[in-house]
């Protein structure tokens, strides 16, 4: 099944985060936050404007970006759990440290 979003709706996967701290301590699935970083897997076509034109969303599909603790709507699509969320819930994308510093 394909899903598209409408509007600025964006369809995120959460990335989850290492199992163990920097000093091999091993965390529970219980004391573990759910992850704030995720991969965006679909995007809507965009918000209207005052004047009806339609504009686009700033993230696309492949982006990896950082979103609010309780943002979003939990889904099951095709057995995967997914977050559909509107654009203004993600807080940025994460750009790779080496394309930025080919960029400078």
């Amino acid at each position: 099944m394909h899903f598209r979003p409408l509007h600025d709706r964006v369809v995120v996967r959460r990335i989850e985060v290492e199992e163990k701290t920097s000093g091999g301590v091993i965390i529970p699935d219980t004391a573990k936050e759910k992850p704030q970083e995720g991969e965006v897997v679909a995007v809507g076509p965009g918000a209207r404007d005052d004047a009806g034109q339609v504009v686009a969303l700033s993230v696309q599909v492949g982006d990896r970006v950082l979103f609010g603790k309780w943002s979003g709507t939990e889904v099951r699509i095709d057995g995967e759990d997914l977050l559909i969320m509107k654009e203004s819930d993600i807080l940025g994308v994460i750009e790779a440290v080496e394309a930025l510093k080919k960029a400078a």
